[in-house]
């Protein structure tokens, strides 16, 4: 309102047969979807105190709509696809659809600025009075724990917050609801929802609180018990949390084993997530073939075993013995398979450089890179005996032919890893303990007349052929 205005003049007699008028008002009136100011607006303004505040006044509606109107030239801007708010204020009211968009916006701006403006044409009118009390309602606004009282006209909680232009959110809490009534000395309590990104131990998580401090946030997150385990936030517990959201890091305490290379095992705690955060924070660095086990990026959790591999590579020179080669001298007159050592000879040395690669302080590969000899061996002389040895007399020829025939297929140097060796198929123990160890280690290497000789032995010993059942009872030998 920018005009000033003194009382109606009291001889004013239609001044007083509008406001008699009033008291033939509808019981529950509302705001019009007329863009222009009616009777019907003015009562919902005035409520059931209209009588006393126009009376108080001593203006009637129409005089109030006209001093109104002389105010009001326009309305503020409405956005909507109906016509401009010109052109439909010069338009019969009656043409106009009330559940339209523009109408339902008329009605919007009458119950949110109207309101005020009727009170305060009034409050000129009478300086004060029954309009002012009218005005005078005193409400406390509780915004995240902090108050503020303010004086609004508004009836109900959402007016009233329109009034102090504050918005609530989604996923605000808001007590008393948006329709309820609110009366002089009423509270209105409203905690701002606030986005929180909470991260534990690398896994995050996002949720909506009603917290305006990280300690607060934790509790409806069900994370209080952190606060008391050693755990380590990146913000302090009374920090802010903002309207705009939160980021908060949380590494929780753990206890953790590390086996640091051949040292012994280290208890530690931590609230590292990570094994390379932990290494990081133990001041232990890793050589260029040093490794964690599980890798750097292993998650730590309460009780973990990190074990790092120290592998360490080194030059080493050794010195080492060269053993004698043998030189060999055919005799002649020594009978076969006997050796005689005419010179044991003598060791060398030499000067061997490994490269040496050990992990854990344990030794797992090396390599020879140079060797020096410091002394030439000598080598060792033995003569070996050529002289055919003489051999056995032997009876039963044929005989033994037929069962060598019969048990090997006639092949007397045969070995089939069976542990059944030559013609006639001796085992080491048998041939071994019937002197046949004489001719040769082994049957198969034993000529056909010493393996004869020897199963003649056996026979002799035994009294006939069960040392070969099968082939001796095929032949009829006994």
């Amino acid at each position: 309102m920018t005009g000033s205005y003194g009382r109606a003049d009291a001889s004013s007699s239609s001044a007083r047969a509008d406001s008699t008028a009033l008291l033939d008002r509808p019981s529950d009136p509302e705001f019009s979807s007329d863009p222009r100011i009616t009777r019907d607006d003015i009562l919902a303004v005035l409520g059931p105190d209209a009588d006393a505040m126009m009376a108080e006044a001593n203006v009637g509606v129409d005089e109030l709509i006209r001093l109104m109107n002389a105010e009001t030239t326009m309305l503020p801007p409405i956005v909507d696809t109906a016509p401009a708010p010109g052109a439909v204020a010069a338009a019969d009211a009656d043409d106009l659809d009330a559940d339209d968009g523009f109408a339902s916006a008329v009605r919007t701006w009458k119950k949110r600025f109207l309101k005020g403006s009727v009170l305060a044409m009034l409050i000129t009118l009478t300086g004060g009075g029954a309009a002012a009390l009218a005005m005078n309602k005193s409400v406390t606004l509780d915004v995240d724990g902090e108050q503020q009282t303010i004086r609004s006209y508004g009836e109900t909680v959402g007016e009233i917050l329109d009034d102090a232009d504050i918005n609530v959110g989604k996923h605000d809490a808001l007590s008393p609801s948006p329709q309820a009534s609110v009366g002089d000395g009423g509270v209105i309590k409203l905690e701002r929802g606030r986005h929180l990104t909470v991260t534990v131990d690398g896994e995050e998580q996002t949720s909506w609180v009603r917290a305006t401090t990280v300690g607060e946030a934790l509790t409806q997150l069900d994370l209080d018990h952190l606060k008391n385990q050693g755990a380590e936030f990146s913000a302090p517990l009374d920090g802010d949390v903002p309207l705009k959201g939160k980021n908060l890091e949380i590494k929780t305490l753990k206890n953790v084993t590390v086996y640091d290379g051949g040292d012994e095992p280290r208890e530690v705690q931590t609230n590292a997530v990570t094994a390379e955060e932990l290494l990081d924070e133990l001041g232990l660095e890793l050589g260029p073939r040093d490794e964690v086990k599980s890798g750097r990026d292993m998650k730590l959790t309460d009780n973990a075993e990190v074990f790092v591999a120290r592998t360490g590579v080194s030059v080493v020179n050794e010195k080492e013995a060269i053993e004698p080669e043998v030189r060999e001298i055919e005799d002649p007159e020594l009978e076969q398979g006997k050796e005689i050592v005419e010179d044991e000879g003598k060791a060398g040395e030499k000067l061997v450089t490994y490269r040496v690669t050990k992990e854990n302080g344990e030794e797992i590969s090396r390599k020879e890179v140079d060797s020096k000899v410091l002394k030439e061996a000598e080598d060792r002389v033995v003569r070996v005996g050529t002289k055919e040895p003489p051999q056995p007399q032997i009876a039963d020829g044929a005989v033994w032919d037929q069962l060598a025939e019969c048990e090997s297929g006639g092949d007397w140097s045969i070995s089939t890893g069976n542990g059944y060796y030559g013609g006639l198929q001796f085992d080491k123990q048998t041939w071994d303990a019937y002197g046949g160890s004489q001719y040769a280690a082994y049957p198969h290497e034993a000529s056909r007349e010493q393996q004869i000789a020897t199963a003649t032995q056996v026979r002799d010993d035994r009294g006939g052929y069960s040392a070969w059942p099968a082939c001796s009872s095929k032949l009829g030998l006994s």
